[in-house]
């Protein structure tokens, strides 16, 4: 996948070493990056510890916001794959405590199934 596909909402693997550059400050000592995966400027990044949720916001995208949810807090997630008319494949993650899910919707033909395998690999 290349540059098209990311103006387009599909999600790529990101790099690790640029995602460890990236979210130096905001990992942890002896905490490890195992995967990651860019939607836009958003990113889902697998840590050994947690599953980091960095939305990036604004025209710049200066403005980000990280959402830490440990492995252990995640009760359940679900995956809804596009369809013929609905183009947009959506994962919701139900954190203990929260009776909304956080969802995050994936163009068309999107690796989803990459995401919720690891996401499952994770939490089972």
């Amino acid at each position: 996948m290349g540059f098209f596909d990311e103006l387009m909402g599909n999600a790529s693997e990101a790099n690790i070493e640029k995602l460890e550059e990236q979210l130096d400050d905001i990992l942890v000592d002896y905490e490890e990056i195992e995967s990651g995966f860019k939607v836009l400027r958003d990113l889902f990044v697998f840590t050994d510890r947690r599953l980091l949720l960095v939305d990036k916001q604004g025209m710049t995208g200066k403005k980000v916001e990280y959402h830490s949810i440990p492995y252990k807090s995640i009760t359940h997630f679900s995956v809804e794959t596009a369809g013929s008319f609905d183009l947009d494949s959506e994962l919701k993650i139900w954190i203990s405590g929260s009776s909304e899910p956080i969802g995050k919707l994936f163009k068309k033909n999107s690796p989803i199934e990459d995401v919720q395998k690891t996401l499952a690999s994770h939490v089972l």
